[in-house]
């Protein structure tokens, strides 16, 4: 008997599959992996998520494994270096963005405490579950990452928008858009 899984996954790619069962949507509070995943998802602008999961190694590599003081701290040297690995997605203005927000989001966790803190304060500490019959027509914004959406961007973000911040929210359970049918599906 096959598992049910949400209709987006590419069963053909055992990347895809892997991310959909261990780690989408389950909830994630640990500073240095949610800097990591916002970074990725900030990645993601205009091209598929499948593009930078496979990437992420190179990421990690790159930006030695995301410590957001280390990588707040980067020059235009770590800028050179990071184009010329050839490791991850080449866009000068999405590399700069991850530097910038990491910047900006030590400021978050001076005022907030911790990242956790900030993003988990947006839902109430507890994770949406919506209900999604099928995923095509879910929700791919709410009211929530609209408005954090302007805000982080009166903080200075780069490469958010309410669609970016929503499929964050996604991707570290603080929503639960797992189609009904699915295994993975939170009660």
């Amino acid at each position: 008997m096959s598992v049910l899984r949400c209709g987006w996954v590419k069963l053909s790619d055992p990347v895809y599959v892997a991310y959909h069962d261990e780690e989408w949507g389950k909830p994630l509070h640990e500073d240095r992996a949610l800097f990591e995943l916002f970074c990725l998802e900030t990645q993601s602008a205009g091209l598929s998520w499948l593009t930078v999961l496979k990437k992420r190694a190179g990421y990690r590599e790159v930006f030695e494994g995301f410590e957001l003081e280390k990588v707040a701290s980067y020059t235009d040297k770590d800028i050179d270096r990071i184009m010329e690995s050839g490791l991850v997605i080449k866009s000068r203005p999405k590399i700069e963005a991850i530097i910038t927000n990491a910047q900006n989001f030590l400021e978050i966790q001076r005022e907030f405490g911790s990242l956790d803190s900030y993003f988990w304060g947006k839902v109430g500490r507890k994770a949406i579950i919506n209900d999604v019959v099928n995923y095509k027509t879910a929700a791919c914004t709410s009211e929530i990452s609209d408005a954090m959406t302007k805000e982080l961007k009166k903080r200075g973000f780069k490469f958010i928008g309410s669609t970016t911040l929503y499929a964050f929210m996604q991707a570290c359970g603080m929503v639960d858009d797992h189609e009904n049918g699915c295994w993975c599906k939170r009660s």
